[in-house]
């Protein structure tokens, strides 16, 4: 069969993210023998004009909208992107048949269904499954049978099914080349599911509690390729957690660092699991940054937000970045179930003491079905049964709702190495242009240490 996978996400802040998870469905159906086209309308200038021209010119039968992010999970600057993918699966449905998935659509599937009017959507990881459904499609069947396969007209739909041999993604037919240069890295995948309980976290909803790990023959072979294949200098693990479990991340970076692979990388680390040996043979594999997600510097916000480490696991990994010099960021998140007025002045007194390259805050929790922070809002009476989640949506606690984005802006703007995107506290779209200027691969927070303050516009 003929089919147009349509990569919708056309969101450059702070860079633009290569589609990973269209990349395995891309993998799967080539191997089931289909013909593929992919359209990326993250560098398109008119996207509805490039998609109008590639379904004239390709023909499919079915098009495969995969649906990153619904909204930028930011506040008060908040971008929904429902409105933008409603209009392209419109387009593709005046010529083909209309399958929709991704991490974004899984989040509300039934909600987002409706609202796009595709033909079809796919729950969750849909490497395995939605060969099937295109096979079921093209025998003229219904596949409401179809484990995460939802159908137009049909109500309901069975629980997905999780992927227990993660192949490799097919990136062939993408630009990997142009997100290198723009976006600074490529992207690797090297395990999925997350056993931790953070009150916010979708990751579990999405991937499942039980981690499944990825041969590591096969992620040194997935690195390689995209060094001599594509290029590529600079990887990001897109993991929830790199560093756990830390036996696995250290069999890696031996791997790695036996391979003497030309990269350098950075990934997303839980101060818990950061022994100084892993450091050590991280940096050793290439690793140069580190991001934790440490989200608050208050004892009280760290046990309410459901984070499984402490304090000083937080001060201890920071140590250690220090003391090898490496760049570490720490990514905070404000006004959290029990935030006060001193929780946030503790989180800024704990950044001053930890000295990292940079701080990324954010301002608001955006709610997702499904959480237990979800459950809390019900609870509280922050929403109800009948709020459209759709919709932007985000939990900030009652104690500081109306004081919190003057206090988080007054506070950040004296620090240069701060962070805040929805509040515009040192960040524009102008800088990020600027810092892409800048020869460095990897995260754009590197640069900070070498920036001047920036124009702030405090909301």
């Amino acid at each position: 069969m003929k089919i147009l996978l349509v990569s919708a996400n056309r969101e450059h802040s702070p860079y633009p993210v290569f589609p990973i998870g269209l990349s395995y469905l891309a993998g799967s159906l080539d191997a089931a023998g289909h013909e593929l086209s992919v359209l990326d309308l993250c560098f398109e200038q008119e996207p509805e004009t490039a998609l109008a021209e590639r379904l004239a010119s390709f023909s499919p039968a079915l098009a495969v909208v995969s649906l990153r992010n619904i909204d930028n999970v930011t506040w008060p600057g908040c971008r929904s992107y429902l409105a933008g993918v409603r209009d392209v699966v419109s387009i593709c449905r005046g010529s083909a048949r209309v399958v929709v998935g991704g991490s974004g659509f899984s989040l509300m599937p039934r909600e987002i269904m409706a609202y796009l009017d595709a033909d079809f959507g796919v729950v969750g990881e849909g490497e395995e499954v939605l060969p099937l459904l295109v096979e079921s499609i093209g025998q003229g069947t219904c596949p409401s049978g179809l484990p995460g396969v939802l159908v137009r007209g049909v109500d309901g739909y069975l629980p997905p099914q999780l992927v227990e041999r993660i192949a490799s993604p097919g990136r062939s037919l993408f630009d990997v080349t142009r997100y290198q240069r723009q976006g600074g890295m490529a992207n690797v995948q090297t395990k999925r599911g997350c056993p931790f309980a953070c009150v916010y976290c979708t990751y579990p909803l999405l991937e499942g509690r039980r981690m499944r790990l990825r041969p590591i023959s096969a992620i040194i072979d997935e690195i390689r390729a995209l060094v001599e294949g594509f290029g590529v200098s600079y990887v990001y693990f897109v993991d929830d957690i790199f560093n756990y479990p830390s036996d696995f991340a250290e069999q890696l970076c031996r791997a790695m660092a036996a391979e003497q692979l030309a990269i350098n990388w950075s990934a997303f680390i839980n101060p818990a699991f950061m022994p100084p040996g892993l450091l050590d043979v991280m940096m050793a594999a290439g690793c140069d940054a580190v991001e934790y997600g440490t989200e608050s510097g208050s004892p009280l916000m760290l046990r309410n937000l459901g984070k499984a480490f402490t304090v000083a696991d937080v001060r201890d990994a920071s140590r250690l970045c220090r003391e090898r010099q490496v760049d570490f960021a720490h990514y905070i998140l404000f006004g959290g179930p029990g935030e006060t007025r001193e929780t946030i002045l503790e989180s800024f007194s704990l950044m001053d003491e930890l000295e990292p390259t940079a701080v990324i805050a954010m301002t608001g929790i955006r709610i997702f079905p499904g959480t237990p922070l979800h459950r809390t809002a019900l609870d509280e009476g922050v929403i109800d049964s009948s709020t459209d989640l759709l919709e932007p949506t985000f939990y900030i606690s009652p104690a500081v709702r109306n004081e919190m984005a003057g206090l988080v802006t007054s506070e950040a703007i004296k620090r240069k190495n701060w962070v805040v995107p929805g509040l515009e506290v040192n960040i524009s779209d102008a800088m990020l242009e600027a810092l892409r200027m800048f020869p460095v691969k990897g995260p754009l927070w590197k640069l900070m240490k070498h920036l001047v303050r920036s124009r702030v516009k405090p909301m």
